[in-house]
């Protein structure tokens, strides 16, 4: 039998920031190296890598994807137990590039050493882990090409702050489409309210003319423009979208959801319910693993989509659950179902969602985009507002929400927006825009693919240099 040491051209070693919503496409990218032969081993936090419950995903190929953790310093709690974002990031920055290096000695010693760092763009200290350790460096964004340009674009000083009555009123960067300050990231235009995450999303951008190889969680398609800009800077990869292959192209066999969750879904009654229901006739709404929305929001979404008059879904995580009005679930019996956690995916391929309320993170963007389904966009923060952007007026697969003078999206203004999606005069410009987009997607992870060749590309560099 073959060494399972020796069943790989290459190991490279992932290093996602510990959420979510960054770790499952750095994870999934991973898949796609072990159909090609290269083994990957994924670096979360050790307090994240508990949620995980395991220490290996199996790809079906050569090699399975080692977790071995290392430490933010917070082992036990991780972010939610630091004193403060600020005190966690430190902590993390200081003892992340100590057990990093202890992790890739480690591999070394046991005959397995690392050929590359493919890291999380929040966490641009691995760049110096790479250097030190003479390793080839890979920036991963997991965010759109337009957003992180914008963030380059800011760090280097071409866009000045603050951009609030900076004359023009727009924000604009080459290859993009030109935005309104309120639609720019919420970390450039109100960037006083966000200055620890603005300090180190920037920061990547310091360093990134260093890199090797920077990936986009994209499809050429998605940002041709912006993509041919920076691939004039730096060596660029489009290797999206980066979702099971059984959603896509169907090529990893054994790659049919995301390989863990950070909270238990609640499956079977999901989809029992939604078998119940007829074709495109339910609102699915959820606003992701990290978003608090106040209470006053959640009294308006909440009977915002009573009032739609459609059957809907929503889940609500357990800790915002309190936030739900009194008497709100025996209210809405027969109407909707409220759960905890669901699998996103499986609700949004069954033939009974007719449209995805979400706050517009990209990964929730990218799913409704691959799978096919009408998007009302209700952002929140970060990069959410642009995606949303980007989802009503240059991809045209929904439309946005408007909030009102204080920030909230009034149950009137929700209402209007689903009608829209569901039965309005934009829902068949919509569904014709959603299915040119889940195609393309799909030809370009599959085999001669624009993601597909980049892919390849990438592996012949790691195999050659």
């Amino acid at each position: 039998m073959e060494n399972p040491k020796k069943a790989h051209k290459a190991h490279v070693l992932v290093v996602p920031y510990p959420s979510q919503g960054h770790i499952n496409p750095m994870l999934q990218f991973s898949k796609r190296l072990a159909k090609k032969s290269i083994k990957a081993t994924l670096a979360p936090t050790i307090c994240f890598s508990k949620f995980m419950q395991t220490t290996e995903i199996s790809t079906g190929y050569n090699t399975s994807i080692q977790i071995r953790p290392i430490s933010d310093g917070y082992d036990e709690g991780g972010y939610l137990s630091a004193e403060s974002i600020p005190a966690y990031l430190d902590s993390f920055r200081t003892q992340g590039p100590k057990t990093l290096i202890q992790l890739i000695d480690k591999l070394k010693e046991e005959g397995d050493p690392i050929k590359a760092i493919i890291y999380d763009g929040l966490l641009p200290w691995v760049l110096d882990v790479a250097k030190k350790s003479r390793l080839l460096s890979v920036l991963f964004f997991t965010e759109t090409c337009s957003v992180n340009s914008i963030y380059y674009h800011v760090q280097r000083g071409l866009i000045k702050l603050p951009i609030m009555g900076s004359g023009s009123g727009l924000v604009s960067v080459p290859g993009a489409a030109e935005l309104q300050v309120w639609e720019a990231p919420s970390l450039v235009q109100d960037y006083d309210s966000y200055t620890v995450w603005f300090d180190g999303v920037l920061e990547q951008f310091s360093v990134i003319d260093q890199v090797d190889w920077v990936l986009c969680n994209i499809f050429y398609d998605m940002e041709k423009e912006v993509v041919d800009w920076m691939s004039k800077m730096w060596k660029v990869g489009t290797i999206g979208p980066t979702i099971p292959s059984y959603y896509l192209d169907k090529r990893l066999e054994e790659d049919n959801d995301y390989s863990f969750t950070r909270f238990k879904p609640k499956v079977d009654s999901c989809i029992k319910w939604l078998d119940t229901k007829p074709k495109g006739s339910i609102i699915y709404a959820s606003f992701g693993s990290l978003a608090k929305l106040s209470p006053q929001q959640f009294e308006e979404l909440a009977w915002g989509l009573k009032n739609c008059g459609y059957n809907f879904l929503w889940v609500v995580r357990e800790l915002e659950q309190p936030k739900l009005p009194k008497g709100y679930i025996d209210e809405i019996s027969g109407l909707g179902l409220v759960v905890s956690w669901t699998s996103q995916l499986e609700v949004l391929a069954h033939d009974a969602t007719g449209c995805f309320v979400t706050h517009c993170g990209f990964n929730s963007v990218l799913e409704a985009l691959c799978l096919g389904v009408p998007i009302v966009g209700v952002p929140h923060w970060g990069d959410q507002g642009t995606n949303a952007k980007f989802v009503e007026d240059v991809w045209g697969i929904g439309v946005r929400v408007k909030k009102d003078e204080m920030g909230i999206v009034k149950r009137e203004e929700l209402v209007k927006c689903v009608r829209e999606v569901m039965e309005g005069e934009k829902k068949n410009e919509i569904c014709k825009n959603l299915a040119k987009y889940k195609k393309l997607a799909r030809e370009a992870i599959d085999e001669g693919g624009s993601s597909n060749k980049i892919i390849d590309e990438f592996v012949e560099y790691l195999i050659r240099e």
